[in-house]
């Protein structure tokens, strides 16, 4: 199946709502707490799941994640366990996108050819490699490409314009807009500054490809604010602390985490 990222981002957009994208990390505390929030995220308004590989160096990743990601090891939680967790998840739902979020090691560990061919024969909708810029990913996006998956890449306020426009021409699905100079969990500060980013962002592109926004959106206000100017919002660092708290309690974890997300997709 090719990936369902671009009709999601067409459909919301006629819907004149916004794209909701939640990121958690795979095997914390446990995959069948992974399985579960994601049906959660589904149930409440989450259009796009990002699910992140657990890496044993995640420099992007702020304290919270950081943590998260250690636990997942402790786990032994592999790629192959991140792509089965989906394989699960996709017996019970057809409609939510997946995208595979992480650093190249693990791929590179995979073989690029096979975790594309495993992206496809597991019914997953992308990738986003944070340490894999354009240049350095062209074997991947290839492959990718081959599926019709997409293929997302980061952008950030240091960006520059030429590697800005470089990203827009290999990137499909859409463009991770990082808000902030610093690491996930960062407070948004002037967002003028990321209006007019994401404004670039989509002059540069000619395929007219969305522009989703993340880092420092923590709650609905920060969210309305930011849905007001871009295709999507993207939350992590938030849901993967609100999950770990309730983590020893399965019910409380649905509870706290389904009235937290739907108070997010109701303002977008």
């Amino acid at each position: 199946m090719t990936s369902r990222i671009p009709s999601i981002f067409k459909t919301n957009a006629n819907k004149q709502k916004k794209t909701f994208i939640s990121y958690l990390v795979c095997g914390d505390p446990t995959e069948n707490h992974t399985l579960l929030a994601m049906h959660i995220m589904a149930d409440s308004g989450v259009d796009i799941i990002e699910l992140g590989i657990p890496f044993t160096d995640p420099i992007a990743d702020g304290p919270v994640i950081q943590k998260s990601i250690d636990r997942a090891l402790k786990n032994n939680t592999s790629l192959k366990d991140v792509i089965s967790v989906v394989k699960k998840f996709r017996q019970k739902n057809k409609l939510t996108a997946v995208v595979l979020m992480g650093y190249m090691n693990p791929v590179h560990k995979m073989g690029i050819k096979l975790f594309s061919k495993s992206i496809h024969d597991n019914d997953i909708d992308g990738v986003l490699i944070v340490d894999s810029p354009p240049e350095e990913s062209i074997t991947l996006n290839k492959q990718l490409k081959k599926y019709n998956k997409s293929h997302i890449y980061l952008a950030s306020p240091t960006t520059t314009d030429s590697r800005m426009k470089g990203i827009t021409k290999m990137s499909s699905g859409y463009v991770y807009y990082v808000t902030v100079k610093g690491i996930t969990g960062s407070k948004l500060t002037d967002l003028n500054s990321i209006k007019s980013n994401v404004k670039k962002i989509k002059s540069f592109s000619k395929n007219n490809i969305p522009v989703a926004v993340g880092f420092g959106i923590k709650d609905s206000k920060s969210a309305k604010q930011i849905a007001k100017f871009s295709d999507g919002i993207i939350i992590g660092s938030s849901i993967v602390e609100l999950m770990y708290k309730h983590s020893n309690n399965k019910k409380n974890m649905e509870k706290h985490l389904s009235n937290y997300l739907s108070s997010i997709s109701k303002v977008i």
